[in-house]
């Protein structure tokens, strides 16, 4: 299965400024981690899962689930090209009364399979749904995107050893390796690593890759689907902030909306209009 890579380069774009337009309407928000895993994201929805705007509820589909999930705005972004939801809403993420809220929501927001936001959780609720895909005889996948801070989070390794005891091959779990959490280094806060030799010791197949190459998570996902047998985890190699020369690589922009100025900034180096 060959990638279009143009499609996928300029569906990411759009994507990332999506991002920066929500997350500077919303005054709030995090756009350091959900530019650095737009480009997975990007790739899942446009060239990997099987799932329907038209039908969000579809019998047999993949589903994503969002671990990491102050990285919404990405989510966001994505179903809102892919037609999950007009456009519009983006721009009201975070207000009162809309369908986006800061974390997603199952409930209220089409194509959302997990409410997530407790660090943690997410992972713990897709390994779940990989167990019950293989207690029904599913071939349907689940796809969880995990922060790597995300990962000094003892729910995580909890789930790790569950999917591993019960060889849950339809699960792919992507780290967004980025390097830096709220608090500065991840090395600083809390070490985490060797990150693959953990995952090796609880039964996972593992893969490092950069995450922002399709080719590479293309190839990732491909030997994923031809190695049945255990969970699979790609640990992705990212740049916090990616594609806006600022906030590349900045802790502080974990969790921080840009203003007028910034934002205009953003959105033209990534190639959208303000």
């Amino acid at each position: 299965m060959s990638i279009d890579k143009k499609m996928l380069e300029a569906k990411a774009a759009d994507v990332r400024v999506d991002i920066i337009k929500a997350v500077h309407a919303a005054a709030s928000g995090h756009p350091g981690g959900s530019l650095s895993a737009a480009d997975i994201i990007t790739y899942l929805y446009f060239s990997e899962m099987k799932v329907d705007p038209k039908n969000p509820q579809m019998e047999g589909r993949d589903r994503l689930v969002l671990s990491k999930g102050h990285a919404a705005p990405a989510v966001y972004a994505a179903l809102a090209e892919k037609g999950f939801f007009p456009k519009e809403e983006l721009l009201k993420l975070r207000h009162i009364g809309a369908i986006l809220q800061g974390h997603p929501d199952r409930k209220n927001i089409p194509g959302i399979e997990m409410s997530t936001g407790s660090l943690g959780q997410g992972f713990s609720v897709a390994v779940g749904m990989a167990l019950a895909n293989k207690i029904d005889g599913s071939d349907s996948r689940v796809f969880a995107v995990l922060g790597d801070g995300e990962l000094q989070e003892g729910l995580i390794w909890e789930a790790a050893m569950s999917a591993g005891h019960y060889g849950l091959d339809s699960i792919v779990a992507f780290v967004d390796w980025n390097g830096l959490q709220i608090d500065g280094k991840n090395e600083d806060v809390i070490t985490v690593t060797p990150i693959d030799e953990k995952f090796r010791s609880f039964g996972w197949d593992v893969q490092s890759i950069d995450g922002h190459d399709f080719d590479q998570i293309e190839a990732a996902v491909r030997h994923a689907e031809s190695n049945p047998g255990k969970p699979h985890v790609i640990i992705a190699k990212t740049v916090k902030g990616k594609g806006v020369s600022f906030m590349e690589d900045q802790a502080g922009w974990h969790g921080k909306a840009p203003d007028d100025e910034q934002a205009e900034q953003a959105v033209k180096e990534l190639g959208g209009e303000w």
